[in-house]
């Protein structure tokens, strides 16, 4: 990690970074709890810390998606998301249907906030102690167009639950069940012929 992030922090918002609780590293960034309880989040990109600011800033009442308070640079200060990641819950507990009616509430919730992209990764989502859902990561949702879960049928199918999360598709959503199968489907195998060259 940069040294100038903690300079900065230190500097701008009289916090001590060896005060607060490392929670994570990601692609985007590294998330500190901090002492006041709420999530301090250093992007390795300020562009793609300003992205991300102003989809929960746009969103920021949605029950979905933690809150956001501020943006300084490279970082933002939002609340922090309890629970475990929808790939260890899975891990833990398997697929059940309650939990596949819960994403698909979560798709109808993007539907209804017009994302473009329809699609999430199970690593940000998290299954809260109470078991409601929330997107901690939100990438691209308004510059990036995806009419189908391509991300959530990657982890879903390395989690061996994509067929039971299909069927309850199939069940209560039929007319997205035909939006979505095909192309899952085509997806997953020019997955497989990729592997097949390498």
């Amino acid at each position: 990690m940069n040294k100038e992030i903690y300079k900065n922090y230190v500097k701008n918002f009289n916090i001590n970074l060896l005060d607060c609780k490392f929670l994570g590293k990601g692609h985007n960034g590294v998330v500190y709890l901090l002492p006041n309880g709420k999530v301090i989040k250093i992007c390795f990109d300020p562009k793609s810390c300003r992205k991300e600011y102003l989809i929960l800033k746009k969103i920021n009442k949605n029950k979905h998606f933690p809150r956001v308070y501020c943006m300084l640079g490279n970082y933002m200060i939002r609340d922090y998301v309890d629970g475990i990641t929808l790939t260890n819950y899975i891990k833990l507990n398997g697929l059940n249907r309650e939990v596949s009616i819960k994403i698909l509430n979560l798709f109808e919730e993007f539907n209804k906030l017009r994302f473009l992209k329809e699609d999430v990764r199970c690593k940000d989502i998290m299954v809260q102690p109470d078991g409601s859902l929330m997107v901690i990561d939100p990438k691209k949702f308004y510059s990036k167009k995806r009419d189908f879960p391509r991300h959530l049928s990657k982890g879903l199918d390395k989690l061996g639950v994509l067929d039971s999360f299909l069927s309850v598709v199939k069940e209560e959503k039929p007319d997205l069940y035909k939006l979505w199968d095909k192309k899952i489907n085509n997806y997953l195998v020019e997955r497989q012929l990729e592997y097949a060259r390498k």
